[in-house]
């Protein structure tokens, strides 16, 4: 008997947040995944992306900004495939195909925020958010994890620093070597809070309220943004979120 083929998998674009009439700035959204598997997309790690969409969605609706949460094929990075970097590229895309020439944050958690980096080279992408990135020690093929795409892109990484599955280190040695090259890169620490930045939760979406759409809006970053962004290292890639952050931000 012929074995039966495997359905086909291929990358999508989640339902829109917000109004796709008039769109002026697009959020793709990238969830966390494992190293390695080739099983189905997490459901879950899709699902902790949502309360970011629609605060975005919500607080940029005068600047009609939509977001899309992209499905992977497949749950894990997967070596040398990079599988979710190649399901970014696709969405940011579709992302053209559908809404034109519109400027797109790709925000990332864990593997995502690395899939989120290497696919900021996108002509598309204006700015990227990484939040508590997955960066192995080296990337494969024993090189660094490359940099050089993050080049005239505003970026900002958020690690807590008693992360336990993903290095804080690692995203300080990347955001050293990205700022080389790029003066628009900035890092904040959480301190105490773990990966997946449950502790100080409110002050984290604050923070990635304001730099997602001041990229998009060409709306004025909070202060500590500001100075996160202008200050050389290491000050502006050991920046302290500050208990509190966002209360007096616009909603």
């Amino acid at each position: 008997m012929a074995q039966q083929a495997l359905p086909r998998r291929d990358a999508r674009l989640g339902r829109a947040f917000g109004d796709e009439r008039a769109v002026q700035g697009v959020v793709l959204l990238l969830p966390g995944g494992r190293a390695e598997s080739m099983r189905r997309r997490s459901s879950r790690a899709a699902a902790a992306t949502l309360p970011l969409a629609r605060r975005l969605v919500r607080a940029g609706a005068d600047h009609d900004v939509v977001a899309h949460v992209v499905h992977y094929r497949y749950r894990g990075w997967n070596g040398g495939e990079a599988h979710p970097v190649r399901d970014a590229e696709w969405a940011l895309e579709e992302t053209v195909r559908r809404y034109g020439d519109v400027p797109v944050c790709l925000a990332g958690w864990d593997m995502g925020a690395r899939a989120a980096l290497r696919a900021a080279g996108h002509p598309a992408v204006t700015s990227v958010l990484a939040l508590a990135p997955w960066l192995p020690d080296t990337a494969e093929g024993g090189g660094a994890e490359p940099v050089r795409q993050l080049a005239g892109r505003r970026v900002l990484i958020v690690h807590g620093t008693d992360d336990e599955r993903t290095a804080p280190d690692l995203s300080y040695r990347l955001a050293v070597r990205a700022k080389k090259i790029n003066p628009d890169v900035c890092r904040f620490e959480v301190h105490t809070d773990g990966h997946a930045l449950r502790q100080h939760r409110a002050e984290v979406l604050a923070l990635a309220e304001d730099f997602a759409l001041g990229s998009l809006c060409d709306r004025d970053f909070a202060r500590p943004v500001a100075d996160a962004l202008a200050a050389p290292p290491p000050l502006g890639l050991r920046m302290p979120l500050a208990a509190g952050f966002g209360r007096s931000l616009r909603h």
